[in-house]
């Protein structure tokens, strides 16, 4: 297939325009239209959603601007604060970041002390992430504001607003994925073995 984003060789003509098919398909209905483009209603709500999501997060940057720490290391931190016991394989498909990337910022969590990992008591090769103390006090502070807005934003938005947000949230993740964040987000925490120090 023809990469329409590619230039075109000195000299060569481009092809011709074809105009669009109007044969039925196999089973007998006619030929979908593309897509039309979304309406003014649904862009001001990715709009929103851009906006929602600026505030958010600023209220959490600035707490971690002190750390001198970003945004990577929030997710990382929230994660395995909230599944104490999350498998490093587990993070990096939460993520869907490189394990190069994943390995920058853990370094810097662990060095720091905010989070300890730990052999698998399964498989010694599993690599098990807690959270210290000091890193259950940074996730619960970062999480305080996001909180709060939460919580007034529900409250603004009137009865039965909880049940429908989730039900929204759900249907923007991606259909296949559903089904995993909701076991993600069933899942028990691991206690931290005796000694707690966990591997550097």
């Amino acid at each position: 297939m023809t990469d329409l984003t590619e230039p075109l060789a000195r000299g060569e003509k481009a092809p011709e325009a074809k105009a669009p098919s109007a044969k039925p398909r196999r089973n007998g209905g006619p030929a979908r239209k593309r897509a039309a483009l979304p309406e003014a209603k649904l862009l001001e709500f990715a709009e929103l959603l851009f906006f929602a999501y600026r505030d958010f997060t600023r209220d959490p940057d600035a707490i971690l601007k002190d750390f001198g720490f970003g945004r990577a290391h929030h997710r990382v931190l929230h994660f395995v604060n909230r599944h104490s016991g999350l498998r490093v394989a587990d993070l990096l498909d939460i993520l869907t970041i490189t394990k190069q990337s994943l390995s920058r910022v853990l370094k810097q969590l662990i060095g720091k002390g905010y989070i300890v990992q730990q052999a698998g008591s399964s498989d010694r090769r599993e690599r098990l992430l807690f959270p210290t103390e000091k890193g259950r006090a940074l996730a619960e502070r970062l999480a305080a504001p996001q909180s709060v807005r939460l919580s007034e934003a529900l409250k603004a938005a009137g009865p039965g607003a909880e049940a429908i947000l989730r039900r929204f949230l759900e249907s923007m993740v991606n259909a296949e994925e559903r089904p995993k964040v909701s076991s993600i987000m069933a899942v028990s925490p691991v206690p931290l073995k005796a000694g707690g120090k966990g591997e550097g």
